[in-house]
This record gives structure tokens, sequence and C-alpha cells, in this order.
């Protein structure tokens, strides 16, 4: 078991869950965290993507300014992970399929 998965955690997970609404997001989120960890978290999720798109990390760390270390880390990720970027990228990029019809 990862030392991630602990009772503490999943209740985490729990509230994260519960959240219905982007506002409710950025409430808790801006609560919980703070403002340069939502950031960083979110930079990670777009060189997910744009590692998906086979963009290189020269444009990623241009794009985003995130350190090539940062970068490789989420390529691991990407490859040997358990799949939770792809998995969202791919429900990201479902819905917004969804809302353009």
């Amino acid at each position: 078991m990862s030392k991630m998965h602990t009772k503490e955690v999943d209740e985490l997970f729990e509230a994260i869950l519960s959240l219905q609404t982007k506002e409710e997001c950025y409430k808790f989120f801006g609560d919980a965290c703070t403002i340069k960890e939502v950031l960083e978290i979110a930079q990670r999720l777009k060189a997910a993507k744009m590692l998906k798109q086979g963009i290189n990390y020269a444009e990623i760390t241009k794009a985003t300014g995130m350190s090539t270390a940062t970068i490789s880390r989420v390529n691991r990720c990407l490859e040997y992970g358990d799949g939770g970027y792809s998995m969202i990228l791919e429900r990201v990029v479902d819905s917004n399929k969804g809302a353009k019809k």
C-alpha cells in the first residue's frame, strides 16, 4: 500500500469529490492550498497536455516557465505512472468536445 493511502487522504479525496462547481473548487483550493501550489498543479497538467501533443521540453519550458526536471517528472508519470494525467486529459478533451456541439 502506498504511503499516500491513509485515512486522512481518503477523507481529502472524498471532500474533493463532493465539490460540485468550479467556483466551489476555487473556494476549497483557495483555502486549502497556497496560490503557488494550485498554479504549480495547473502547470503540471498543462505540461502533461503539451507532452501528449508531442511538444518538446524546450517549448514547454518557454510556454510555462517550468524547469526541465519538473517536465521530466510529468513525462515519467505519463509513461510509467498510474495513468492519472492521461485519464484526466481524456476526460477534459471528451468534455470539451461535448461542449462544442
